[in-house]
C-alpha cells in the first residue's frame, strides 16, 4: 500500500507540481495531471504531506486542483497539519 502512493506521489510531483506550487495563479490542472489525480489514495497521500512538503506547495491549490479533476475531498479532510475548509 504505501508503495502505491509512492509511486503515486511521484507522479503527482511531475505532472502536477506548476498546479499546487505556492507561486502563481490558481490555475485549471491539465488533463495529464488529472489522470495522476483520479488513481491516487487522497487519505493515503496526505498522511505523507510533511512540513517540508507543506512549505513548497499551496494546500488550497492542492484541493483545488483535486476537486477540478473530479476527485472527492470531504471537508474537515486532514493533510499533513491542513484542515481542508468546508464549502
Amino acid at each position: 500500500m504505501a508503495q502505491s502512493c509512492e509511486v503515486n506521489v511521484l507522479g503527482l510531483v511531475s505532472q502536477c507540481e506548476k498546479y499546487v506550487r505556492k507561486s502563481g495563479p490558481k490555475s485549471k490542472p491539465s488533463w495529464e495531471c488529472c489522470a495522476v489525480v483520479k488513481v491516487v489514495n487522497v487519505p493515503c497521500v496526505c498522511k505523507l504531506v510533511t512540513k517540508e512538503i507543506e512549505d513548497a506547495i499551496d494546500m488550497d491549490k492542492v484541493v483545488y486542483v483535486a476537486r477540478s479533476c473530479g476527485k472527492k475531498v470531504a471537508p474537515g479532510t486532514k493533510c499533513g497539519s491542513y484542515t481542508v475548509p468546508g464549502t
